[in-house]
């Protein structure tokens, strides 16, 4: 029996931490930085977009996309497509709700974000009671999410990510900003109980033997991904068809072919 995609996010928690965010009115500036990249991107592209949906608050909580097949020109997201369950499903919603030679143009968190706090924790969580609950986040491989653009049927995928290592004065600061930004662990196997001082303290110790630099300010790593993909259309450009080339290699490099014998067929004794 088909279970459906892993349910990795509680969306009752996400949304609560994103609501807290906005009433606290932190300063978002990787939102922002995600929001220039997605423009820089865009402003490369030479065509007019005259119907133009951003996922955030259109992807629902259920994960559904409340748009009409067919209905824009342009999709875009700026860090709201890192915490669903069901990226692959999302994907493929945005492609329907294009029309064909759509443009999707999204930034997300992936790679190696926030790998010091995952490694810090994880350490920390081990020594002090032996066991290990989900923290933070996992985030999708550059490589994967290119993947996942091809498997929801965009033409032209593209996929490219961007890091910026942040300096803290002290892990806390690095907290604080994450619930500026609504990004704290919103996991439904999270654990619910308080963090202990024993764990919190073993925390600091392995962060800032790790990953602090020479002045004392520790680093914290954000990658975000950009993906970039065309809705098929006859106007786009295709792959030659195998066998279809009309000018040899060899006479595009200037130089002379060498046949090879063919060696498909074993040879037989005389």
């Amino acid at each position: 029996m088909n279970q459906g995609p892993p349910q990795i996010f509680d969306p009752t928690a996400l949304a609560r931490h994103r609501a807290r965010a906005l009433r606290l009115g932190g300063d978002a500036f990787l939102a922002r930085e995600a929001a220039e990249g997605v423009a820089a991107r865009l402003s490369g592209v030479k065509r007019t977009f005259a119907r133009v949906l951003e996922l955030e608050g259109a992807l629902g909580g259920d994960e559904r996309l409340a748009a009409a097949p067919e209905a824009w020109d342009l999709v875009t997201s700026v860090l709201s497509l890192h915490a669903v369950n069901d990226l692959p499903g999302a994907l493929a919603q945005v492609r329907r709700a294009l029309k064909p030679d759509g443009l999707f143009l999204a930034a997300l968190f992936g790679g190696e974000t926030l790998t010091e706090l995952r490694q810090s924790l994880a350490a920390a969580e081990i020594a002090v009671t032996c066991g290990l609950s989900p923290r933070v986040a996992p985030f999708g491989d550059v490589r994967d999410l290119g993947g996942l653009l091809q498997r929801a049927g965009f033409a032209l995928p593209v996929a490219d990510v961007e890091r910026t290592v942040v300096r803290y004065g002290d892990v806390m600061d690095l907290v604080r900003d994450l619930r500026a930004m609504g990004e704290t662990n919103a996991l439904i196997e999270r654990s619910r109980k308080p963090m202990r001082r024993a764990m919190l303290a073993a925390t600091l110790a392995h962060y800032a033997a790790h990953f602090a630099d020479p002045d004392g300010r520790l680093r914290a790593t954000f990658d975000i991904v950009y993906l970039t993909g065309w809705t098929p259309h006859d106007s786009q450009q295709q792959a030659l068809k195998p066998g279809s080339a009309r000018t040899r290699l060899a006479e595009a490099l200037g130089t002379s072919e060498i046949v090879l014998p063919d060696k498909t067929r074993p040879e037989r004794a005389e």
